[in-house]
């Protein structure tokens, strides 16, 4: 039996988080770790891996954590804002749940990493 990641704890309610949004399709939690003032994951309730692992049944969902994404986004007051999804570790995907990062409040820099 494969282990539950700490996003699908935190989905049915064995682990506690900072819930700032939900819906039948995802939830939005503040990172732990944030990496900027504002700093909230886009979680999906489907356990998906990572992007890599998504396919066309998977259009509308990926479509409402973008809306998902500016809604929190705006609802934050963030006027610019980035929107980060890492897919493998060498792109930094420490959680295999996927999940969209919404970074804002500070000016970002370019290149990420």
């Amino acid at each position: 039996m494969v282990e539950k990641t700490v996003f699908k704890k935190i989905i049915d309610g064995e682990l506690p988080a900072d819930v700032v949004h939900q819906d039948d399709l995802c939830l939005v939690i503040r990172d732990i770790n944030p990496q900027a003032p504002v700093h909230l994951l886009v979680i999906p309730r489907k356990e998906i891996p990572s992007l890599r692992d998504v396919g066309p049944e998977d259009r509308e969902l990926l479509g409402h954590l973008l809306l998902v994404a500016n809604q929190v986004a705006q609802h934050h007051k963030l006027s610019d804002y980035r929107v980060v999804i890492n897919c493998g570790l060498e792109a930094g995907q420490t959680v295999w749940h996927l999940h969209v990062h919404v970074l804002g409040g500070r000016e970002m820099q370019w290149p990420p990493g």
